[in-house]
């Protein structure tokens, strides 16, 4: 029932979506104005499309690093991550601008992977005692990393462009401007194969490997998942943070934490929240947009918190 209530909320969200901006667009205008029918394709259609991807594959790499880092208070988009494909791109553009968009996602997604590792390598060398050192370190990490980016850019007279990654926001989505997300939604669909792998590499290294498990390899999978993903949606739309954290926390708290049939629940769960604070953004201040990381920062924060200090469902 549950997922069927999900699936509906995000069908309804879809179809709001395709009919709210600045351009007036109706369902009867599409049966008779070839204009309206040229809008959808090109801008309301992609946009909606990059939306649903982003936030359903964010909040899956999000349960992926929460598992693997083995803390909930953590994300990629915080944790370094993001910073890290962020600064994989400044020096792409700083030093082969000429490159296709594929190896500029592909070097993005290196320096993503290895900052992702030594975040992943400070972390197992914080004390198991004091697990709220992980986000702490998580965004002192991130914030560093970030501000390299800025310094370099002001340097380089690229501010405005680097402010483009740093901001998430859809409005500049267009047909031919979105489509590296498929492959961040066909990573994500290929980390659900693994989802009881990367259960089991939550109950720690020692648990793993008793359970047969190649824990190494499992990390370095998921590592890998994390940073295209969250590579493609730097390139693509730029950082949306909180989707990673406040997502998988909201589906853990409320269905579990089987990774098997809730990492499904996730996907919508982040999409339908993306594209709900997307659609919010559009409207507030209406004919302008605010970004949509700014709106899911206050709508996801109300929820996270109201289901902190809410009594649970179940024992």
């Amino acid at each position: 029932m549950t997922r069927l209530a999900l699936l509906l909320t995000l069908a309804l969200l879809c179809v709001t979506s395709l009919f709210v901006g600045v351009a007036d667009l109706s369902p009867m205008a599409l049966l008779s104005d070839p204009a309206a029918l040229d809008l959808l394709w090109t801008s309301r259609g992609p946009r909606t499309v990059a939306v649903v991807i982003t936030g359903g594959a964010l909040a899956v790499s999000g349960t992926i690093m929460q598992m693997i880092v083995r803390n909930r208070f953590v994300e990629p988009m915080t944790a370094g991550t993001g910073q890290g494909a962020a600064l994989g791109i400044l020096l792409v553009t700083l030093f082969a601008p000429s490159l296709p968009i594929l190896l500029k996602m592909a070097l993005a997604s290196a320096v993503a992977l290895a900052t992702s590792t030594v975040f992943l390598f400070m972390v197992n060398r914080l004390p198991p005692t004091q697990p709220m050192l992980v986000p702490l370190v998580g965004l002192i990490y991130g914030g560093i990393i970030g501000a390299g980016v800025l310094f370099v850019a002001y340097q380089a007279d690229l501010l405005q462009y680097i402010d483009i990654w740093m901001n998430g926001d859809f409005s500049g989505v267009l047909q031919g401007r979105y489509e590296l997300l498929w492959i961040a939604a066909a990573v994500a669909l290929l980390s659900y194969l693994a989802a009881d792998q990367f259960a089991i590499v939550g109950m720690g290294r020692t648990a793993s490997v008793n359970l047969g498990l190649n824990y190494t390899q499992v990390v370095v999978t998921g590592l890998l998942s994390i940073s295209v993903v969250t590579a493609l949606t730097v390139v693509t739309v730029g950082m949306i943070p909180f989707v990673g954290l406040v997502v998988p926390n909201i589906v853990s708290r409320l269905s579990g934490d089987n990774l098997r049939a809730t990492l499904p629940l996730t996907a919508v769960s982040g999409a339908a929240l993306v594209l709900a604070s997307d659609i919010m953004g559009r409207m507030i201040r209406y004919p302008y947009e605010i970004p949509v990381g700014s709106v899911f920062g206050v709508l996801g924060a109300v929820v996270f918190l109201w289901l902190l200090y809410a009594p649970r469902r179940h024992a």
